[in-house]
């Protein structure tokens, strides 16, 4: 109990939400590709390609044109790299790629855009060894969980705080709807539920404590 105090209290001062966007100073310096990127200016991106442009050249905080493209949630500008031959699978300073950042925006557009163009949806970010089904799982983003799943991203990856996405779903979740329609996708995918925190206790053993009944359902009816 003390270890999932702990770990609570973390996480309310960095959630999932916790990637750090462009500040008005850095977006204020950008040029060239991350300029164009942030404008989802794809003419721009395909001109300065042509002339030579580093694709996967990046600002202070590691993030490249990509990155950029996926804060401003600028399909073309992503469209236009990958058609280039940027990385789609570069991650910025926490290890966060374009599809963990859709995720987390619950931007299922850009989401799976990035998916197409070959993002992989199984990269884990360094902040909490995390990724994106975990992240979408705690904010309750269904859809985006549903995607992540179809993309084949990895059901049981525990990260750095010892859980699971579905453990996350229960225990940072509220227990209202959209986590309801989370679990649901997990536990109909596949998900573990005999894997347990560090405490020794399943999202089940989670859900009751919280009186998420609905939750409880769902898991005990198996999806």
């Amino acid at each position: 109990m003390i270890r999932l105090l702990v770990a609570l209290l973390l996480l309310a001062a960095a959630p999932a939400a916790a990637q750090v966007a462009p500040s008005p100073e850095e977006t204020a310096g950008y040029r060239g590709l991350h300029r164009a990127a942030l404008d989802d200016d794809a003419a721009s991106i395909r001109r300065l390609i042509a002339e030579g442009a580093g694709l996967n050249a990046r600002d202070r905080r590691r993030r490249t044109a990509t990155i950029l493209a996926a804060f401003a949630s600028a399909d073309a500008a992503l469209k236009a790299l990958a058609k280039g031959g940027a990385d789609m699978n570069a991650q910025d300073w926490q290890g966060y790629d374009v599809v963990t950042i859709a995720a987390v925006a619950g931007d299922l557009a850009l989401m799976s855009l990035a998916l197409d163009l070959g993002n992989r949806p199984d990269l884990i970010h360094t902040n909490w060894d995390g990724n994106a089904l975990i992240a979408a799982s705690e904010l309750g983003h269904a859809e985006i969980v549903r995607r992540l799943i179809a993309a084949g991203a990895p059901l049981d990856h525990v990260n750095n705080l010892g859980w699971t996405a579905l453990l996350e779903a229960v225990i940072l979740g509220d227990g209202g709807p959209t986590h309801q329609a989370t679990v649901q996708a997990l536990v109909a995918a596949g998900a573990d539920q005999k894997i347990t925190d560090r405490d020794g206790r399943t999202p089940r053993d989670h859900a009751a404590a919280r009186g998420f009944d609905a939750i409880l359902a769902i898991l005990d009816d198996g999806g």
